[in-house]
């Protein structure tokens, strides 16, 4: 019989295997758009490198986007894939531009656990650049809070 020490390393391996079963998964899909790392490195800025291709995350509340209220599409800063009608932007508060819905067939998912738990990622399914993650605490008529890195983004008026 498993005592409760036993159990629970048995449970982490099995959480950390699937994390890792799951971020091989997410890198190993292709994308209508491709460049080698040096071709993103010369197009992208630094900032955008660093959220697009590495996931980072750029410091919350730094964002010019944040304050963008004009009528307009926001974009992947990598590829130009529309993503974001400005109709669905929202204040959410959390220091990064917020969506409650993003465009049909824009974006994909995949689960990361780079937190520790799991999370849905959003990424640009033309390019596969990572635009930030989905949460489940948004204002209706979604209920959906699509956290997104804002150097992810440019934004186009309408």
């Amino acid at each position: 019989m498993l005592d409760r020490r036993q159990l629970l390393g048995w449970l982490g391996a099995g959480v950390a295997s699937g994390a890792l079963a799951a971020c091989g998964q997410a890198e190993a899909r292709t994308y209508p758009v491709r460049f080698s790392d040096a071709e993103w490195k010369k197009r992208l800025t630094r900032e955008q490198y660093y959220i697009l291709r590495e996931k980072g995350t750029e410091v919350p509340g730094t964002s010019p986007l944040l304050r963008e209220k004009r009528k307009g599409v926001f974009v992947c800063a990598a590829d130009g894939n529309p993503l974001f009608d400005s109709a669905t932007k929202y204040d959410s508060r959390t220091g990064w531009p917020s969506f409650w819905e993003v465009r049909r067939g824009a974006t994909g998912f995949s689960i990361d656990y780079d937190v520790g738990y799991a999370r849905t990622e959003v990424h640009c399914a033309r390019c596969g650049g990572h635009l930030g993650h989905v949460f489940d605490d948004g204002p209706r008529p979604t209920g959906k809070r699509y956290c997104i890195n804002g150097d992810a983004l440019l934004f186009r008026p309408a």
